[in-house]
């Protein structure tokens, strides 16, 4: 197997069409046979590989190259979500545009050439699977939702994600109501996944003010999930997070499985079991 085919079976399996700008085949190689998968694979992760004799390092996140470089640009898939969840265009423009402008900044302090050399160096194919299988993610928790009776609680919403999905069962943390109650019905739900990382606090109030009743996260930074509790908790709106390592497990395990049945031999690394 080559990692451009690696690659295909993923974007196969997102219903993508086009490499999305946070995805990359940093190191090509071909007649490809064992794969060390991870979320996380960076330099100790790398240099134990090769001690192993994996031939393939395939990362979730950027670990640099124009993946890390072009992150930003996957971010305007927050607008994306929020216009299909009711949001105003320019609203949903507006509430993502500091979040693009903080991550497109950032470029400027990255070693964005470290990581990827040191994989050419030490002789391994690396490639780097973002938004596709956040994608399959984000496409498994919205049937889940889509599954919930019209009366259904915001208990029952985590209830039945942890029934539906290993990942949520077997992951050391839980899902956490951070804004609103666990009685309050769950209501209209929008499930922000799949977009770079979370729209933080200006994406959940951009929905909240424009009928969704309960927004799902994957994580978002605690001074955020504060100041949304602040405003909204009493107001019958929700934000349910995940869990970052769980939701990533959540996409990245079909893709796998895939793997493993197109002969290519899979040693999962730092995943959730599903």
């Amino acid at each position: 197997m080559s990692t451009q085919e690696v690659l295909q079976i993923a974007l196969e399996l997102a219903g993508l069409s086009e490499v999305p700008a946070d995805t990359a085949v940093l190191v090509p190689g071909q007649n490809l046979r064992k794969a060390l998968v991870g979320i996380d694979l960076e330099g100790p992760e790398l240099l134990w590989a090769k001690g192993e004799g994996f031939d393939l390092v395939i990362a979730h996140h950027p670990p640099g190259g124009p993946a890390a470089l072009n992150f930003w640009q996957v971010l305007l898939r927050q607008v994306e979500l929020m216009v299909a969840y009711g949001v105003p265009e320019g609203v949903a423009q507006a509430a993502a545009a500091e979040l693009v402008r903080e991550h497109r900044l950032q470029n400027h302090a990255r070693n964005y050439l470290r990581l990827p050399a040191l994989a050419q160096a030490l002789g391994l194919a690396y490639v780097n699977i973002h938004t596709p299988l956040d994608e399959i993610g984000r496409k498994r928790l919205v049937q889940a939702v889509a599954e919930l009776p019209p009366a259904a609680t915001v208990a029952d919403l985590i209830a039945h994600l942890r029934a539906r999905f290993g990942e949520f069962r077997n992951a050391q943390t839980a899902i956490e109501v951070v804004v609103g109650q666990s009685r309050n019905p769950v209501g209209r739900v929008a499930v922000i996944h799949g977009a770079g990382t979370n729209g933080g606090y200006p994406v959940a109030k951009a929905l909240f003010d424009h009928g969704v009743d309960t927004v799902l996260y994957i994580h978002i930074r605690p001074h955020e999930a504060h100041r949304l509790a602040q405003e909204y908790g009493g107001k019958g709106k929700n934000l349910v997070v995940t869990g970052h390592i769980a939701s990533d497990s959540l996409g990245i395990n079909p893709f796998v499985a895939a793997l493993r049945a197109r002969g290519l031999e899979v040693v999962p690394f730092d995943l959730v079991p599903p």
